[in-house]
């Protein structure tokens, strides 16, 4: 099964969620939706909601409530990218002008707002006490994340452990309550919730580390935001940091001078001696180790056509160059 087969299986079920978060959306206040569909219009792959759609099946569900929840994970997601960028000072998302840049940082911030109360008034009309706890918990761990990399903005001396707890807080939480609302709709066991849970989590890390990877190595028109913007932000990610521990007194000043100023043009010298000391493989094993661990929490499944689906999601995440 190729990746385009996972998103033609669940291709019904995905249109389903779209409905549902178009009807979630409506809204008198004109200018809500506008901003929403700008970003979440804008070529967003449903990933999260197509993880939480494979591991329901696997858990025996196909009901009904798999959209709504699907939507609320989607709105959680779009929201931190809203309140990202404006802390970011981004210019651009998904190929497109952000929605900051268009609109202004307060409608940004405001909307993102939205997003998260609609997600909890959806949460709520759910109705799953499990489901309600596990979502406010990655939410807050979310938040946590966000100031800690603020806080980590910047810093040469980042060690590859906080950098991986940015990470794990950030992007990898989201993605693992996906993975586990999956299982908890098939009422599975505590066994195979957890199980799922993990193999959420080392499939974000996963994912956040090719990101940051393909930041340095994929093309823009392909990626979606500028190439390099990380460093351009003052975020150290994995290739520079395993860079920064192995290069010389001298390069590291080239390196934290670049960073400092936030030098566009010191970017290439900066890249050259990320690839002396190998940054890009380095990152790409450690995230190739994370899916190997992925897969093997799947092992205790038995075998299905959204087993596989989630294979093969795992699978992609390290060959995909968007």
């Amino acid at each position: 099964m190729q990746i385009q087969d996972v998103f033609h299986y669940y291709g019904s079920d995905l249109k389903q969620v779209e409905e549902h978060m178009e009807m979630y959306l409506r809204s008198e206040v004109r200018l809500i939706p506008e901003i929403i569909n700008h970003l979440i219009g804008s070529g967003g792959k449903r990933f999260r909601p197509l993880l939480l759609l494979a591991a329901a099946e696997l858990c025996g569900y196909k009901g009904e409530r798999r959209y709504p929840l699907s939507a609320i994970i989607e709105f959680i997601h779009t929201a931190s990218l809203l309140h990202d960028d404006v802390i970011d000072h981004a210019e651009t998302r998904r190929g497109k002008a952000s929605a900051n840049r268009v609109w202004g940082n307060a409608a940004s911030v405001l909307v993102g707002d939205f997003l998260y109360s609609k997600s909890f008034k959806l949460m709520t009309d759910d109705g799953n006490p499990a489901i309600l706890k596990l979502i406010s918990t990655t939410t807050n761990t979310m938040s946590e994340g966000e100031v800690f990399q603020l806080m980590k903005a910047g810093d040469i001396g980042i060690t590859e452990k906080e950098y991986l707890s940015i990470v794990e807080k950030k992007t990898s939480i989201l993605i693992s309550a996906a993975c586990a609302i999956g299982g908890i709709l098939g009422n599975a066991a505590e066994g195979q919730i957890e199980a799922l849970t993990r193999f959420g989590m080392r499939l974000g890390t996963a994912f956040q580390i090719t990101d940051d990877t393909l930041d340095y190595v994929a093309k823009e028109e392909e990626f979606g935001k500028a190439i390099g913007q990380d460093l351009s932000e003052g975020k150290l990610t994995l290739p520079l940091i395993r860079t920064m521990r192995k290069c010389t007194p001298e390069e590291k000043t080239l390196i934290r001078t670049g960073i400092e100023k936030k030098d566009g043009e010191a970017t290439a010298g900066i890249m050259t001696i990320m690839h002396r000391y190998d940054g890009i493989p380095y990152a790409l094993g450690k995230a190739r180790n994370c899916i190997d661990e992925a897969r093997g929490f799947l092992a205790p499944f038995t075998d299905s056509e959204a087993k596989t689906a989630l294979l093969t999601i795992a699978d992609y995440i390290i060959e995909r160059r968007l």
